[in-house]
């Protein structure tokens, strides 16, 4: 799963950091959609597997709220999201490209998310934590509640066994994805992607999340002195 939605700028317009906002109201009914429909289903998780950011805790959180049983979160910090670079230094020449080039087509394992992370270090932190829970025989089904560009970078490895990022799938808030894997890297079946329990056609917007946000960054810049 991605987590749910979230508003990474204020009522005023500012920025928030992106390592302490909590769920939006819209954010939460999307994650209690989603534990209703594992609900519906009978779905029982052996495992359940967060980032540590606190939008993938209450996510996880008010999804396993709609189950009769689950396990205790786990926490493996290494599946947070990609880390971008201080808004101040983004140059409005290059803002697009900022905030969209990262996960447009085959990403350049040297960009930089933001101005921040490169995309190789970003797959050399996120993807030996799923092989190590490839090689852990003792479950069956497990939740992770991650990230859209965490979730990327995991099915662009489960479609192909390559550390690459393929920015080409959806991951709308609280979405789920299926996929059956075995311990081997080309071992595994994408059985569903980006599906949204509130928005099944995905009919709400044709606007990436990155690019609602690209838009909210513009209007901040152009409201505040350059270098403020």
């Amino acid at each position: 799963m991605r987590h749910g939605s979230v508003d990474y700028f204020d009522s005023a317009g500012n920025p928030v950091r992106p390592d302490t906002v909590p769920l939006s109201p819209n954010g939460r009914e999307q994650a209690l959609a989603a534990g209703d429909e594992f609900a519906r289903l009978g779905v029982h998780f052996d495992r359940v597997i967060v980032s540590g950011l606190p939008r993938t805790i209450e996510t996880a959180s008010l999804v396993l709220s709609k189950l009769s049983r689950a396990p205790s979160t786990e926490t493996q910090h290494a599946l947070r999201e990609i880390e971008g670079g201080k808004y101040a230094d983004i140059k409005p020449e290059t803002m697009k490209e900022a905030f969209l080039g990262a996960f447009s087509a085959v990403a350049d394992p040297e960009a930089r998310f933001l101005g921040g992370e490169k995309i190789a270090d970003f797959l050399a932190r996120v993807l030996p934590p799923v092989d190590a829970l490839r090689a852990d025989p003792t479950w069956d089904c497990v939740l992770l509640v991650l990230h859209g560009g965490v979730n990327r970078a995991l099915l662009s490895y489960w479609l192909t066994g390559d550390a690459k990022l393929y920015g080409g799938f959806a991951q709308d808030p609280a979405c789920i994805n299926a996929i059956d894997v075995g311990a081997e890297k080309h071992d595994a079946i994408l059985r569903v992607v980006n599906y949204a329990p509130l928005d099944r056609l995905q009919t709400q917007t044709r606007k990436t999340t990155m690019e609602e946000l690209l838009e909210k960054f513009v209007a901040y810049r152009n409201r505040k002195p350059l270098g403020s």
